[in-house]
């Protein structure tokens, strides 16, 4: 019962990460072909600004969530994709650095330089989370000591790169939302029409995904088993539906907490149907690393569930409060001004 807990909870915290950080990489990919003008990349930072930092302690709560309630999987996972996950980290590094240096000063090149390590350390993440989610509901190339026999290049088969072309997608979508949501008169407006067009190529890339999913992976077998689960692709659709339906109404926030079910219905919907495996070996199944032979022991899992039902709400609370906060005191108009005197 505790390994199925803690892989449910594996699941929703990797949602959780995709839904919060999502906007900010979707923003900073998207920063290239929205923002016209300095005006435009000024509002454009300051949308991420209060946010993007406290989003990712959540990828670090996914990754510490891995590695204490399974030990196996999380050694096995960033040994088999160091280079891609490598990939990632260099590109967070990134976003980081051009997020706090870019104003430090006016000069035309300076701000260029971090505007280019922005878009990679954005464009990057989310196609690599992508390529690396799919390649987990495929399977990748681990034999019965975990060892990895597969290389990057292993990983970029046609499913992956699939699987990156649509989180790449995703978060284009829920990044112009909340662009549309948080900026102002013509800026907001461009980025509200940019999501809707987004909106049919996801569509599109959606069905592609699915059908691939049902040819190149066993994600379907645990729906056709438990039909309740059935719920989950279900909100997916419906979200992604009530995305273009509010954002044709230029409902914004409702259109961007839609954004954000179908990205949490999306990772669960891959996450429970791999259950209960955590890693899938495409060599032999039963190499596979799972939420059982791969788990921490019950105490261990039992002790830690009692301090994740303490601060995991703690955590959600302080940032709701943040989010809340920012929300009435630095939008991106108001902001800009703080931003202008660099």
């Amino acid at each position: 019962m505790l390994n199925t807990i803690w892989f449910a909870l594996w699941g929703i915290l990797w949602a959780i990460y995709f839904v919060l950080d999502g906007f900010d990489l979707g923003i900073g990919t998207l920063a290239p072909f929205l923002a016209k003008d300095e005006k435009d990349k000024r509002a454009l930072f300051n949308s991420m600004g209060p946010y993007w930092d406290g989003n990712e302690v959540w990828l670090i709560t996914a990754g510490g969530v891995t590695f204490a309630a399974f030990p196996k999987t999380y050694a096995v996972m960033f040994s088999s994709l160091y280079s891609a996950l490598l990939l990632i980290l260099f590109c967070l590094i990134f976003r980081g650095v051009a997020m706090e240096y870019r104003f430090k000063f006016s000069s035309p090149g300076w701000r260029k330089f971090w505007d280019a390590m922005l878009w990679i350390g954005t464009f990057g993440p989310a196609l690599l989370f992508g390529v690396a989610f799919a390649n987990l509901f495929r399977g990748i190339l681990i034999d019965k000591a975990g060892v990895y026999h597969g290389t990057l290049l292993s990983l970029l088969n046609p499913y992956g790169l699939m699987g990156g072309v649509l989180f790449t997608l995703i978060f284009a979508v829920h990044g112009a939302l909340w662009l549309a949501v948080k900026a102002e008169n013509d800026f907001a407006k461009r980025a509200g029409m940019l999501a809707r067009k987004l909106w049919f190529a996801l569509a599109a890339v959606t069905v592609i995904f699915l059908g691939l999913t049902y040819t190149s992976t066993h994600l379907y077998d645990n729906y056709l088993r438990s039909p309740f689960l059935a719920l989950i692709p279900l909100a997916a659709v419906c979200a992604l539906i009530a995305v273009m339906v509010f954002a044709k109404q230029s409902q914004w926030l409702k259109a961007w907490f839609s954004s954000a079910l179908f990205i949490a219905s999306v990772t669960l919907f891959g996450v429970f149907g791999m259950y209960p495996n955590l890693l899938i070996s495409s060599i032999d199944p039963a190499f596979s690393l799972t939420a059982f032979n791969s788990s921490s022991s019950p105490l261990t899992l039992e002790i830690m569930l009692g301090v994740a039902l303490v601060f995991v709400p703690i955590i959600i609370a302080y940032q709701a409060w943040a989010y809340r906060f920012f929300a009435t005191s630095h939008s991106v108009g108001r902001a800009g001004a703080a931003v202008k005197k660099a």
